[in-house]
């Protein structure tokens, strides 16, 4: 799942993970974040920092709390120099530097689902 108000982030990101083989969700708001994870059941989230609704680091702490959504991994990433601050902020757990390369990308991805994977979750 990917939530960032930039359309063409939205649309790279979903076309290099879906060549990949992942099943991509957008989202281009914050709002209901919780309930919106729920229905869609990510692997992995994909948190822009400046996202209308309550914001990155809101959302990402929501989805923290909730015990039914705080296992999916959160790659929170953002154009700000202190992206590592900002999702150590958030709580989320890999952070990603925008502009970013498409491998930066994938393997991020690959890296964060692989936990959950291996858990058989």
């Amino acid at each position: 799942m990917i939530l960032d108000d930039d359309l063409d982030i939205l649309q790279i990101c979903t076309i290099v993970l879906k060549k990949k083989g992942f099943e991509v969700f957008t989202l281009n708001n914050s709002s209901q974040v919780v309930e919106q994870v729920k229905f869609f059941h990510p692997d992995v989230i994909l948190m822009d920092n400046w996202i209308p609704g309550p914001g990155g680091i809101e959302a990402t702490r929501t989805l923290k709390m909730n015990s039914d959504t705080q296992d999916i991994p959160v790659i929170f990433f953002s154009a700000n120099s202190n992206v590592t601050q900002l999702a150590q902020e958030a709580k989320a757990d890999y952070f990603l530097q925008k502009p970013f390369d498409i491998s930066e990308l994938e393997a991020i991805v690959q890296t964060a689902i692989r936990p959950t994977k291996e858990a058989g979750l």
